[in-house]
């Protein structure tokens, strides 16, 4: 099993790569989309049903799938035997970051609901806000991979 790790990780690791990608551009877009819709879409109109599919594909078709490819490629790159130093504290904080940006993810989820149910109380500033979140932890993550400051 470990032969095939070694062969196998140049790919998984450029599979972890696109899907970190792909799930970056919707957790910087799908709060974008929440600013415009408080502050501009009327409730039950045609913009605001727009608005919803939107918001609602990004999430399930994009970010969710990416999401999950990224936890699921990165675990595989974990289990490689000789890559990760644990005793090191990179690692760690890139972890932390990374459940950080799923609770984020998961958010972004939540908010999706309260405005698609009209329970949504929050000001667009407040959803602008919220967009630095996944700029501050990408900074963390790939600091901590490459940098390793810690």
């Amino acid at each position: 099993m470990t032969d095939l790790l070694f062969v196998i990780y140049p790919w998984i690791k450029s599979l972890h790569v696109i899907s970190v990608i792909s799930w970056m551009a919707g957790l910087f877009y799908l709060p974008r989309l929440f600013v415009h819709h408080v502050e501009s879409v009327a409730r039950n109109s045609d913009s605001e049903a727009v608005f919803q599919m939107m918001e609602r594909k990004l999430l399930r078709v994009i970010m969710t799938p990416a999401m999950i490819a990224t936890w699921l490629f990165g675990l595989i790159l974990v289990v490689t035997p000789g890559i990760i130093d644990w005793t090191a504290y990179w690692p760690w904080t890139k972890a932390v970051a990374v459940i950080a940006m799923t609770w984020f993810h998961m958010w972004c989820a939540g908010q999706r609901k309260a405005i698609e149910t009209g329970r949504n109380t929050r000001p667009g500033s407040y959803f602008r806000k919220m967009n630095e979140v996944p700029t501050l932890l990408m900074f963390i993550i790939v600091f901590s991979v490459i940098a390793r400051p810690f």
